[in-house]
């Protein structure tokens, strides 16, 4: 019994961590990159408008990013809980 209560903290760790970064990209990709996108383009960064910057590339890199968080952090979750595969 023990083992199944770990594993649903487990679970909730890592439906929790995959809530939190699902909603960072969601805010860059979506509301940043097209909602936001005319208020955003006041700004220029190396001469680009700021929303077509976030449309353009900073989704892409804000998602590669969060991939490598997401790897980190389910590491770190696989040895808190013993069940990484080292």
């Amino acid at each position: 019994m023990k083992k199944n209560a770990t594993l649903e903290k487990y679970w909730k760790e890592n439906i929790s961590y995959l809530s939190i970064l699902l909603v960072i990209w969601f805010t860059v990709s979506y509301l940043l990159s097209i909602v936001f996108a005319d208020a955003l383009n006041a700004v220029r960064i190396g001469g680009f408008k700021l929303g077509f910057w976030f449309a353009q590339q900073g989704s892409i890199y804000t998602f590669i990013v969060l991939i490598f968080l997401y790897v980190r952090k389910m590491n770190e979750l696989d040895k808190k809980y013993e069940v990484n595969e080292d």
